[in-house]
């Protein structure tokens, strides 16, 4: 009788034995292997706890792990949680739970799932960003930051939402409101902490050329950066005052009929006094002030704005007075705070005149300025020539560049810039449940910075996080914000760390977590840097994997970081989504799949032989039940043949050879290249295989077994305990194949007749010139086109084809 594969007796045998002989544990200090340094992007420890997208680019991991193991690699897998920061926060909130140990109750949570579906980590690697023995040297970092003048404490505009008492990030205001609770949102200027992430925007474009990562990831990082090579230009202004703007688009210089200016920059403010229409001009910067960022720039469809009456600039190149406006669509924060207009050949201009009606002045010839050629996008009129721009007038639109930038130089007025749109890194949160940055106001005015002795600085217990009055939750944090030490008084910073912090360096704490000396030592950092396959979503493109890559590259700068570049290779894994095609979620909850439910009724491994079967890693693919029902048959099939001893034999060698190591070298190949569905269907050939000669040879057997473990590890493990086996299979050997075992013996060609191919014909591989041309003139569709014809000439390319020249 057919014994089926029960995964309540096998799963929880396996992960118990795993984690009493420590399995997976990694020797850091064995540096007699080569290193393999795979890593998942660490999960916000929440409550709900696993849904059905972890498992995929987890189990991805997990098969690269184990095969890499097995060829010999000692291999650093290990699993953490980014438990600081707003997530974390919110979810406590919204339970009615303080953040302070109900955080720790759902990493054990996390941790009992993810070990229930058999991921090889090394569970003595892991960390939490909210353990103090981590963010200890969080801090310390930071620290370093601000010692070395990346990290600064600045007066900038944010978003500031007075009902909830915090500043909120662009993707927090939906229209002028904030998302949670729709409360007003005003823009107004707030000391905070910044990092310095332009100083870095050079590097990160050069490393981006060093890296095996995705090309749209690396696209939307150097679009983010935004480098840019143009002329920053000095103006006067008519009665007194000046400004700058940087343009790339010089040669245009004489084509300004305005400019515009940040409502809320100090330029404005500066001017106001002499504004005739001082009111509308308020009330417009009111309005802008309930706007954040991103309803300003990629979100601005109207090009509102109004005219400062009575102020005028003057054109440096012709001494034209020229009106000033103000529009929401510049931003005081980004470059000079200012830009010129020549509506004639930008669109945002174009746009912005037509609303307010402005005069244009078309300065490059052949281009149309007209709304349909916007659209068109022929507005620029590159290679074509200059017109209205006085001695300029008939130069190419690329000599006119330079040849205006000279003059402009010359005057005093003007010189080369390069311009980034990365914008400082706003590194403050007036909330709660973050680190603490590590520094004291003094008395005078001045910036204390905590010594190293006196880190970690302990977040204190708070019964009341939420903050209240416009003050950050730490303000009620009475006795902990005042500080006395060694002659310096002072009152702490209560503006805690963002999310972002912890996660952009942990990688490196994986490798030496409880040292107490360092934040890792740095012998094994320099063996096991950089990480050698990254695997998380595609959402942490211009974040998470920037800023790691800011902090890691300044510590590398430093002499900290034995690398340039922390991740060598990435993979965005696809999303699973509902059976519905529509991300699985709070709209369609009846789509939505707990992985722990399917774990209870097919087990594990059938969770995660099922997602890696349902297409390429990096596609979002639909839940499909039936899927999870065949991979569940899929597992019972092989299970069945490899557990009966009678199936295992020393005999039919040369009947199962060729697919045997056709098997083997695909799927190495396919889980180095990540594709593990393409893998599992070569799997399915060999299964099938199997089961049509009724036997398998043990050292077949014991191949399969190995590479199939990956994908199914308890099924694995048992299989191999009943081949006679008594301990894991994770430490032996992958499995080889042999090249000549898999060539082909014949091979069919193409039979062409004067270049037209007129039939196939199935040669031996090593089959000779005449016997080749003999076997194809004897195809009857080949015999008849020939039939009657003199042979010209005949052409035998061994393996690739045959063609017969007649006439």
């Amino acid at each position: 009788m057919e014994q089926l594969y029960d995964p309540n007796k096998i799963e929880e045998k396996w992960q118990k034995y795993w984690e009493e002989k420590e399995t997976f544990k990694t020797d850091v200090w064995d540096f007699s292997k080569p290193k393999y340094y795979v890593l998942d992007m660490f999960p916000y420890p929440s409550g709900v706890g696993l849904h059905a997208g972890h498992p995929e680019g987890y189990t991805a991991t997990d098969i690269v792990s184990r095969m890499k193991r097995m060829q010999g690699y000692n291999v650093l897998h290990p699993m953490g949680y980014d438990s600081f920061g707003l997530p974390a926060e919110q979810y406590a909130v919204s339970t009615g739970n303080h953040p302070n140990g109900f955080t720790e109750k759902n990493i054990e949570s996390f941790s009992k799932q993810l070990k229930e579906l058999g991921f090889d980590y090394d569970w003595s690697k892991m960390i939490a960003t909210s353990d103090p023995k981590f963010y200890k040297w969080t801090q310390w970092i930071f620290k370093q930051l601000y010692l070395d003048g990346y990290a600064k404490y600045i007066d900038m505009p944010v978003n500031w939402c007075e009902e909830l008492g915090t500043v909120l990030s662009n993707d927090e205001v939906i229209d002028g409101k904030s998302e949670r609770g729709g409360y007003p949102v005003i823009r107004k200027n707030m000391k905070q902490w910044v990092i310095n992430q332009p100083a870095f925007a050079e590097k990160l474009l050069e490393g981006l050329e060093e890296i095996d990562w995705p090309e749209s990831t690396k696209d939307m990082q150097r679009h983010w950066i935004g480098k840019s090579e143009g002329v920053e230009v000095d103006l006067e202004i008519v009665g007194g005052g000046n400004f700058s703007i940087y343009t790339t688009c010089i040669e245009t210089i004489y084509g300004i009929t305005f400019m515009v200016l940040a409502p809320d920059g100090q330029i404005v403010k500066d001017l106001m006094p002499r504004i005739e229409n001082k009111e509308e001009v308020e009330a417009y910067i009111n309005e802008t002030l309930k706007k954040n960022d991103m309803d300003r720039t990629e979100l601005n469809k109207t090009k509102s704005g109004c005219i400062l009456k009575g102020i005028y600039a003057i054109n440096p190149v012709n001494g034209k007075e020229v009106p000033l406006f103000i529009g929401d669509f510049v931003l005081a924060s980004y470059g000079t705070g200012a830009v010129m207009a020549v509506p004639s050949h930008d669109q945002r201009d174009f746009e912005y005149a037509m609303v307010h009606n402005i005069p244009m002045i078309q300065v490059i010839d052949g281009a149309d300025v007209s709304e349909k050629a916007f659209e068109k996008g022929d507005y620029l009129g590159k290679g074509c020539k200059l017109m209205n721009s006085e001695e300029f007038t008939g130069l190419t639109v690329e000599e006119a560049k330079g040849a205006i930038t000279e003059k402009l130089s010359k005057m005093g007025v003007a010189r080369k810039s390069v311009n980034y749109h990365f914008r400082e890194w706003i590194f403050a949160r007036q909330r709660y449940w973050g680190e603490p940055v590590p520094v004291v106001y003094t008395e005078n005015d001045e910036i204390h910075v905590l010594s190293d002795n006196e880190l970690p600085l302990i977040l204190p217990v708070l019964e009341d996080y939420k903050g209240k009055n416009g003050k950050a939750p730490l303000e009620n944090a009475t006795e902990w914000k005042q500080y006395e030490k060694d002659g310096v008084k002072g009152k702490r910073e209560t503006s805690t760390m963002p999310g972002s912090a912890g996660s952009s360096w942990y990688f490196m704490r994986y490798i030496d977590p409880d040292n107490q000396e360092e934040f890792a030592n740095q012998e094994l950092l320099k063996h096991w840097l950089p990480v050698d396959l990254y695997i998380g979503g595609p959402e942490h493109a211009v974040g998470h994997l920037m800023y790691s890559r800011i902090w890691n590259r300044y510590l590398y700068d430093k002499g900290l970081s034995p690398v340039k570049e922390p991740f060598k290779k990435l993979v965005h894994q696809g999303m699973i989504l509902g059976s519905n095609g529509i991300k699985m979620g709070k709209r369609f909850p009846e789509f939505v799949v707990n992985p722990s439910d399917i774990i209870r009724d097919y087990g594990a491994d059938t969770l995660r032989l099922y997602e890696m079967f349902m297409g390429p890693l990096e596609v979002s693919k639909p839940w499909n039940q039936q899927g999870v029902e065949g991979a569940r048959k899929f597992i019972n099939r092989v299970w069945t043949f490899f557990t009966n001893e009678e199936n295992i034999t020393d005999d039919n060698k040369d009947s199962l050879t060729k697919v045997y190591h056709q098997t083997v070298k695909k799927v190495t190949s396919d889980f180095e290249q990540l594709g593990f569905n393409t893998a599992i269907s070569q799997m399915m050939i060999f299964v099938n295989s199997v089961y049509k000669v009724g036997s398998c040879p043990r050292e077949y057997a014991e191949g399969f077994i190995k590479m199939y473990s990956c994908i199914c590890p308890h099924v694995g493990e048992e299989m191999w305990n009943v081949l006679g086996h008594n301990n894991t299979l994770a430490n032996e050997s992958w499995p080889t194949y042999d090249e000549d075992a898999i060539k082909e013996d014949t091979i069919t060609i193409g039979v062409q007749v004067n270049g037209k191919v007129k039939g196939t014909v199935e040669l031996s591989v090593d089959e000779e010139n005449d016997s080749a041309l003999a076997k194809a003139k004897e195809v009857p569709t080949v015999a008849k086109a020939i039939e009657g014809n003199a042979i010209v000439k005949e052409i035998y390319v061994k393996g690739k084809i045959i063609n017969i020249v007649v006439k």
